[in-house]
Parts: C-alpha cells; sequence; structure tokens
C-alpha cells in the first residue's frame, strides 16, 4: 500500500544563480554557479552524489537533449544522470526524480538541478514550440498565444462569479504590486523595481484585461537540489532538517477542452493535484496550516484563481482576499515571497527549483530582508502549458517532523 512521501527524504542543499538577461553566461556556467552553492550548503564533496536528475524544457535553442550537458559541466564520477522536462513543471520534475530515487532505497544522496537559457533566443518572449509539441499540435492548439489563452481564462472567472471588469483589473494589479514588492527585496531577482496599481493599471494591453505588468519575466537562470534521507542528513550534521511532505502531479486528461463540463475559469489539474498533496501532507485546513506559497504566476490572472485551485480562498473570494492584503509579505498566506515568476524572472528549467529554494531559505531563516516569522509549511506549484490542457506540479516542504 502506497504510503507517500512524506518525511521520507530531506533536503541538505540548495543553489540558485540570479535571474535574469545573464548575456555574460551560457547555460552550463549558469550550471556551475547553482550546483557551486548547493553543494557548498550540503557540505559534501561532489564524489559523495549517487545520482542525478536534469531539467530542462527547450533543448533545440539550449543545452542539447541528453543528460550529458549535467554529467560532463559539473564532471559528476560516472554516475547515472536522467533528463527530464514537463513544461513549466520540469523544475520540479528533476526534483521528484531525486527525492524518489532516495525515497525508493536505490540511492543515499541524489541531485537535482534546472537551467534554461531563454535570452538567446532572439525572441522577445517565449519561443513557438511549433510542430515540436507533437503533431496534433495543431489540432488542440490552433492560433493559440499564451496571453489569449489567458486572457479567456480572466473573462471566464469575471463572468462566472459576475466580478465588475475594473474590479478584475484592480485585484490583478494588487497581485503585480506585491510580487514587486517583495522582488526588491531579493537581489537574485531578475526585476527589483517597485510599481504602483495605477501604474499597472495604466499599462499598454497585451491581451484584454491583460496588461503588460500582469506578464511575468523572461529569464536566464538555473537553481539546484541536494536530497538525502533524514538519517544521513543527521549524521552530516544537519540540526534543522527541511523534508519533503509531498510531492504530486496532475495532468489534463483532455476533458476541458474536449467536452463541455469545464467552464473555463480554473485549473482543473490543481483543483485536484492539491487535494492528494495535503492528504500527503497531512495537512486537512490549508488556508490556516500553509505559511508561505510559491505559484506560478505566469500572469497575474493565473495567481488569483491558484488561490481558489489551492483551496486556500474559497470559490469566487479570491478578489476579496487579494484586496484585504491576506497574500501579500504580511498576510495570512503570503504568496510570491521571492517576487515570483513575475519578477524573480522565469527560466523554464530552473522555475520549480527556484520556488524550493526560497521556501527552504524561510525554513532555515535565512531570507534577509523578505524573512516570514517562524513558517511550518511551504508551498511550490508549477502549470505548465495552457487553462484547457495542462501540468500541474504541487510540493510540500517543511521541518522534519513537524
Amino acid at each position: 500500500m502506497a504510503t507517500g512521501i512524506k518525511d521520507k527524504v530531506a533536503i541538505i542543499g540548495m543553489g540558485c544563480t540570479r535571474f535574469g538577461e545573464r548575456w555574460d553566461m551560457g547555460a552550463e556556467e549558469l550550471m556551475v554557479e547553482a550546483f557551486e552553492e548547493c553543494l557548498a550548503d550540503a557540505g559534501i564533496e561532489k564524489k559523495e552524489i549517487d545520482a542525478a536528475w536534469f531539467g530542462s524544457c527547450l533543448e533545440e535553442i539550449n543545452v542539447g537533449k541528453t543528460a550529458m550537458p549535467l554529467s560532463t559541466t559539473l564532471r559528476l564520477p560516472m554516475i547515472p544522470v536522467t533528463r527530464v522536462e514537463n513544461y513549466c513543471a520540469t523544475g520540479t520534475e528533476a526534483f521528484r526524480g531525486a527525492v524518489y530515487g532516495v525515497a525508493s532505497g536505490a540511492y543515499d544522496i541524489c541531485l537535482a538541478l534546472g537551467v534554461e537559457k531563454l535570452k538567446d533566443t532572439g525572441y522577445g518572449g517565449l519561443p513557438n514550440f511549433g510542430s515540436s509539441a507533437g503533431t496534433l499540435v495543431w489540432q488542440w492548439w490552433p492560433n493559440l498565444t499564451a496571453p489569449g489563452s489567458f486572457a479567456q481564462l480572466a473573462s471566464a472567472y469575471a463572468a462566472k462569479y459576475r466580478v465588475k471588469d475594473i474590479d478584475l483589473k484592480r485585484a490583478m494589479a494588487h497581485v503585480s504590486v506585491k510580487s514587486h514588492d517583495n522582488g526588491l527585496l531579493n537581489p537574485k531577482a531578475h526585476l527589483r523595481k517597485k510599481v504602483s496599481e495605477e501604474q499597472v493599471m495604466a499599462a499598454p494591453i497585451i491581451a484584454h484585461p491583460l496588461g503588460l505588468f500582469d506578464c511575468c519575466g523572461v529569464s536566464d537562470g538555473s537553481a539546484c537540489a541536494i536530497v538525502t534521507t533524514p538519517e544521513i542528513a543527521r549524521s552530516l550534521g544537519k540540526a534543522d532538517i527541511v523534508s519533503v511532505k509531498a510531492l504530486q502531479l496532475a495532468l489534463s486528461s483532455g476533458e476541458e477542452m474536449g467536452y463541455n463540463e469545464w467552464d473555463g475559469d480554473h485549473f482543473m489539474t490543481t483543483t485536484t493535484c492539491s487535494k492528494k498533496a495535503y492528504a500527503e501532507a497531512g495537512i486537512t485546513d490549508p488556508r490556516e496550516e500553509i505559511s508561505m506559497m510559491e505559484v506560478h504566476d505566469c500572469f497575474s490572472i493565473t495567481e488569483l484563481v491558484t488561490y481558489e485551485d489551492l483551496h486556500i480562498s474559497a470559490r469566487g473570494q479570491a478578489v476579496r482576499d487579494v484586496m484585504d492584503g491576506f497574500y501579500d509579505l504580511d498576510g495570512g498566506v503570503p504568496c510570491q515571497v521571492d517576487g515570483g515568476l513575475k519578477c524573480f524572472g522565469h527560466p523554464i528549467g530552473a522555475s520549480g527549483l527556484r520556488m524550493l529554494y526560497e521556501m527552504y531559505l524561510q525554513l532555515l531563516g535565512r531570507a534577509g530582508e523578505r524573512q516570514l516569522k517562524d513558517p511550518r509549511f511551504g508551498l511550490t506549484h508549477n502549470l505548465g502549458g495552457f487553462p484547457f490542457q495542462n501540468i500541474c506540479s504541487i510540493s510540500i516542504i517543511g521541518r522534519y517532523g513537524s
């Protein structure tokens, strides 16, 4: 009988580069930057790593298709390395592989690393996947743009809950302002500039009602983690052990796009995935028990809707909670504590691990100016794809035994 992952695996080290337009570095140099911090934090030697998982999404314009860029760049000692890709959940997928590798008993110490070098592509945003997303892509995604599809999410949400356009726009603006405020406190964030709600509201429209400040940044970056068992962590002298409480993944079945039951106002995957994650972690009241979150704010409306899909806000009540400051840094459940995708940036393969990096720092009291008071559980959420067809990954970490 499955017993879940709770407290079976500990994180003993993490590293993360500064995200941004890293013209001075290639993907390999970014990997080294993150790994050196991670290895020093773990307090082990490279030869002690038994296996690794490597996450990168757009390999054609990045590191290539195999796992060897990780093993050769880091000079890993002839160990198994697995390359994974799962859209925007790629970094968390690498983490999941490393965690399961340890939990299975196959390995003592594993590495998970994600990287993406997006600014060298020549695109202002993300490159178009085209037929590389599969031969049926044109059936499912005709004339598709990311802003356009998430703008439809905003319209569907407003229609279902009878939210006035100006009220939804103001709530989305607050989401973005909050992330900019948090990013300003983070020296590794890509966009470190305070903005006002008035600026956000007046920004050029990208796809109504989404304006420029409702869209996340496109960045270069890398992040990684080293995991082991709690027993080995103790033997290494780790006193404050951060352990994995839950790891869940949910992928669309096609029913959102193919049938009429979905009304376009929420993410079916996140709604399901979060319930399984809470059950695995032993959490019964997420609004009270989750201390902080990093969610997939590719657009401000995505973050707002995700509050409800995570069962933190009641259905139709996220706008009220946002405007009440519930998700601000000093609110009930601070969200995007490090600036989020919006301001930390979004190198696809690294984002899931970047989110975990912030939760890890917070749990160890090492987050500097943005440090929260005595956090217990940190949740991360990735969403790859589009509202009608996507991949959702949720992780929960916390202090071992809590």
